[in-house]
């Protein structure tokens, strides 16, 4: 995904409110706490239900998608079967990503 698709596709992520595309960027990247009002979990969680996870996979890492996928992020996903859909993605990646500890 090239850098103008990227910008386009968190655009459409924040469809509902003035978060420049930068800062949204930005936080998934680590260089800042907050884009608005949204922390890097709540932004995650947003994508989660806004986007394909293909999409996902593409914007971040996912070791880090691994990270951000708790079940608290998860809980916060409406409707309930996206809960269901995403607790069995959650179990896959920590099956096939160990922790490295």
């Amino acid at each position: 995904m090239n850098t103008q698709q990227h910008y386009k596709t968190l655009q459409s992520v924040m469809w509902d409110y003035n978060i420049s595309v930068s800062d949204m960027d930005k936080l998934l990247k680590g260089k800042i706490n907050k884009a608005g009002h949204y922390t890097l979990e709540k932004l995650f969680a947003k994508m989660l239900t806004g986007l394909p996870w293909f999409t996902i996979i593409q914007l971040m890492p996912v070791e880090n998608i691994k990270e951000l996928l708790t079940e608290e992020v998860i809980g916060t996903l409406w409707p309930k079967s996206l809960r269901k859909h995403y607790g069995y993605v959650r179990k896959r990646l920590q099956e096939a990503l160990p922790d490295s500890r």
